[in-house]
């Protein structure tokens, strides 16, 4: 056979078959198996893991890294301390899926950090650190210096300019920067992202089902509702 002839004929078996396939699947609808039900929504009636001084000093660095502008609400606002909080209530807390055993050595940039401690013994010794040295240096909590000095508290943390006594300053940083963009930018069903603000800052549409009702609308402005998986589960 000819390579025209017989890539022809590859095709038009794969042609076939194709809608062979799609006839079975297409027969087999609805789908039956079983669902994963989303988990419950996260409320904020109450600190699960945060003490009160801890969880001011958490919404006042979330206000720094997300402040408030024309764009969106602040991190305070968004809830990102109240989703961190309820994270290190739960098994990202207790690094349920983390390695934990070492030895622990440096590795590199590619391997990642690994930790002795849990995120949570990382935030309660890292938090209680950080307040300690704002106090001795400003006489003050955190929450009630002017921004200012917020952000330069915080740029030297970032920068390891900051010794923090049983953490690293800038490891810890990493750790609160991360958590709050994720509280930020989650589904609301975790207890950040007031209202779906991140979602309708970014623009991102959420938990929807398909998009077959604007699939056909190429170079339009869609104007697409964010969904959450709160909306879904009720």
């Amino acid at each position: 056979m000819r390579r025209r002839g017989f890539l022809l004929s590859l095709a038009l078996m794969w042609g076939s078959a194709a809608v062979a396939k799609a006839k079975v699947i297409f027969g087999g609808l609805p789908w039956t198996g079983s669902v994963t039900p989303p988990p419950e929504p996260v409320v904020a009636d109450g600190w699960k893991f945060f003490t009160a001084p801890e969880a001011a000093l958490v919404e006042a660095i979330a206000d720094r890294l997300i402040p408030a502008d024309e764009l969106s609400i602040g991190g305070k606002e968004a809830g990102c301390a109240v989703f961190i909080d309820a994270q290190l209530a739960g098994d990202y807390g207790r690094g349920t899926v983390l390695y934990r055993e070492g030895p622990f050595k440096a590795g590199s940039p590619q391997q990642g950090p690994q930790y002795r401690e849990t995120p949570a013994e990382r935030y309660r010794i890292g938090l209680a650190a950080f307040d300690a040295y704002v106090l001795k240096q400003h006489g003050r909590t955190f929450s009630t210096l002017a921004p200012a000095d917020q952000d330069a508290l915080l740029s030297a943390l970032e920068k390891g300019a900051i010794a923090l006594p049983g953490i690293d300053g800038k490891s810890f940083f990493a750790l609160l920067l991360i958590n709050v963009r994720e509280g930020f930018f989650a589904d609301p069903i975790y207890g950040g992202n007031k209202d779906m603000a991140g979602w309708k800052m970014l623009g991102f549409p959420g938990a929807q089902y398909d998009f077959r009702d604007v699939v056909g609308r190429r170079g339009q402005k869609l104007e697409i509702q964010p969904i959450s998986l709160i909306q879904r589960k009720s």
